[in-house]
C-alpha cells in the first residue's frame, strides 16, 4: 500500500520510479519470499528500472530496510492505536472497531506483520522494535478498557486476551472464512468484554468489514 508520505515530487517520479514505488515492490518481495528477495538489482529487474535510479530515493540497502519497518509499524501500529482511541458508545462498541482492523489488509496487514517476526528472528534490533510496537498495542487497548472503568489489572489481561488472539490468528495462519469468523464475533467480545454486542453494533461492524451475509 502507497502512503502519501512515501510519494516523491513529479520530478522524482518517471523513468526513476518513486519512493513509494521502489517500497511497495520490497514489502510484496519481503512478504512473498522473504528478507533476501529484498536486494536492489531484483527488485530494479521486476520494475524494468536501473539500478541507479534506485538511490535518488534510498542511500543503500539498508535505509530500505528501515523505511519498510517505519512502514510496518505507521501502518499496522498506527492502524491498531488508532482504532483504540477511536469514539464508541461502549466498550463492546470498541471493541469491534479493534477487532475490525484486523480484518482490514488496508489497515493492517497480517503477513507483514508475519513477515517482521519472523525477521526479528535474525536481528536483535528488529525484535526490539517488534517488542516497542506490541507495547504500544497492548497499551493501546489497556487504555481503551480503562475508559469504560475496568480497573488497571483487569484491564491488562482484556487487553492481552484481545491482542494475544488476534496474533495468534496471525502466527499460526489460521484458515478461516470471514463468514465463520462472524459467527464467532459476538462469543470473542463476550469473551473480551463481558458483555454481548448488540445486533445494531454487528450490523456495523460487518459493514465496516465488507461483510454481506
Amino acid at each position: 500500500m502507497t502512503r502519501a508520505s512515501d510519494r516523491q515530487d513529479d520530478r522524482d517520479s518517471g523513468w526513476r520510479g518513486s519512493r513509494g514505488v521502489w517500497l511497495d515492490a520490497a514489502q510484496a518481495a519481503f512478504i512473498d519470499s522473504g528478507l533476501d528477495a529484498v536486494k536492489i538489482l531484483p527488485l530494479a529487474e521486476g520494475l524494468g528500472l536501473s539500478r541507479t535510479s534506485f538511490y535518488w530515493f534510498f542511500k543503500d540497502r539498508a535505509a530500505l530496510l528501515d523505511a519498510l519497518l517505519e512502514r510496518w509499524e505507521a501502518m499496522n501500529t498506527g492502524s491498531l492505536v488508532a482504532a483504540a482511541e477511536a469514539y464508541a458508545e461502549t466498550v463492546t462498541e470498541a471493541t469491534l472497531n479493534v477487532t475490525a482492523v484486523f480484518l482490514d489488509p488496508a489497515r493492517f496487514e497480517p503477513r507483514f506483520d508475519l513477515a517482521v517476526r519472523g525477521w526479528a528472528h535474525r536481528a536483535d534490533a528488529v525484535a526490539a522494535r517488534v517488542n516497542t510496537a506490541d507495547e504500544t498495542r497492548l497499551a493501546a487497548i489497556r487504555a481503551m478498557f480503562a475508559r469504560y472503568g475496568y480497573d488497571p489489572a483487569e484491564a491488562d489481561v482484556r487487553a492481552r486476551t484481545v491482542y494475544l488472539v488476534q496474533i495468534g490468528y496471525i502466527s499460526m495462519q489460521v484458515q478461516e472464512t470471514l463468514a465463520l469468523r462472524m459467527t464467532r464475533i459476538p462469543a470473542y467480545v463476550q469473551t473480551f468484554t463481558g458483555w454481548l454486542p448488540t445486533e445494531a453494533e454487528m450490523r456495523r461492524f460487518q459493514a465496516q468489514v465488507g461483510f454481506r451475509e
